[in-house]
């Protein structure tokens, strides 16, 4: 034990490894001797707009009661985590470069782990939104006051999971004095480790898209039922809003993927390339500053999507672009409420009524009729 904590105080390591894998060598070489360039600045004020917008949802969230029901709390797990995200690439930023040759390995571990963490977080965040999704809509299970913990626990997993995935390094599954098996993206990482995150969080998006599909299918046949029932015009209105959300979270789920797709392929082109074969790899910040830009982007399709998002996010900027002095609402606000990417959502999108129905504890038979209970699935 004693050895192990020697070595990861050892700041010669780093700079042994990343000659190693050639990222001393070159052009490429040059960043690790000079302070932090103009993209390296520039991807520091995006992740000032990242932590600043994505702190504006949360506290939305948080001061508006109505978006305090299951699919909102998780939501704002996954905001939570596109925040942190910005914030630990702020500091991989501010940390990288010439610092790097500075550091010990418990310290580029720690580094490191943070940006492994958060998109740890992010991904199992779809997960559990997606979870509790077709617990609500197709089982008919809903979050009642007595089992509001399984929406607790899902967000408490998350984390664990996150964390877990992200100090593996840390507790020995690195490369340390085995060279040969290092990871030329990051030098002190084992590529048997990378290839295990990639799998595992490629096994976690099939499975959100899976639920997904699966989700879309029993709601849109039961929408496309009810339109053609005259006496339950209002119950497909509803059944119109819930399928608003679920693109809005769909959407979510596809920049995430266009995001960090890249990304994925590099580390699995990191795992089969040998030493300085493959110069891409010496571009992965590229790659990783576009995979952290899918946190710029979700607080922007949630306000783009959702009409009740978009007014608690204008009324908490600029109470006074809203409304008037006596309490009416502006011409300016109007037209920013009734910009939707929906039709359902510009005729409404307000979701606690239902969402307040579906998870009492009466489950009345017209409710049923939108979503019946699939026993066998």
């Amino acid at each position: 034990m004693d050895s192990m904590f020697s070595v990861y105080l050892n700041e010669q390591i780093i700079e042994e490894h990343y000659k190693y894998t050639g990222k001393l060598n070159g052009t490429s070489g040059d960043k690790y001797k000079t302070g932090l360039k103009p993209d390296a600045i520039a991807f520091l004020l995006v992740c000032l707009l990242i932590v600043a917008e994505n702190a504006v949802v949360l506290i939305a969230i948080w001061k508006n009661k109505k978006f305090h029901i299951p699919m909102y709390y998780l939501l704002g797990n996954l905001t939570l985590s596109d925040l942190l995200a910005g914030l630990t690439y702020m500091i991989n930023i501010m940390t990288s470069g010439a610092n790097t040759m500075n550091m010990t390995p418990l310290l580029y571990f720690l580094r490191e782990g943070c940006v492994f963490i958060t998109l740890a977080a992010s991904i199992i965040s779809l997960l559990a939104i997606a979870i509790e999704r077709h617990v609500t809509m197709v089982r008919m299970k809903p979050y009642q006051g007595h089992k509001q913990g399984r929406m607790l626990a899902l967000i408490l997993c998350s984390w664990v999971l996150s964390v877990f995935l992200g100090v593996l390094p840390v507790l020995g599954w690195n490369c340390i004095w085995q060279l040969n098996k290092c990871s030329t993206v990051l030098p002190l990482y084992a590529k048997s480790y990378i290839l295990f995150c990639i799998t595992v969080f490629s096994a976690v998006l099939m499975s959100i898209v899976v639920l997904y599909v699966r989700i879309f299918r029993i709601v849109k046949s039961n929408t496309q039922r009810l339109a053609t029932v005259p006496q339950r015009k209002g119950l497909y209105r509803k059944s119109q809003k819930y399928m608003a959300l679920l693109k809005t979270v769909t959407i979510v789920l596809g920049v995430f993927i266009a995001c960090w797709m890249p990304l994925f392929i590099l580390f699995l082109l990191d795992f089969s390339c040998p030493i300085n074969e493959c110069k891409v790899l010496f571009k992965a910040d590229y790659f990783l500053g576009l995979a952290v830009l899918n946190s710029f982007l979700n607080p922007i399709i949630y306000t783009l999507t959702s009409k009740d998002m978009r007014k608690a996010i204008l009324k908490l900027l600029c109470h006074r672009c809203l409304l008037t002095k006596d309490g009416r609402m502006k011409k300016f606000g109007l037209a920013f409420l009734d910009f939707s990417t929906t039709k359902t959502d510009a005729t409404s999108h307000r979701l606690e009524g239902m969402e307040t129905t579906v998870s009492s504890a009466n489950l009345p038979s017209t409710i049923k009729a939108i979503y019946p209970r699939i026993s066998k699935i």
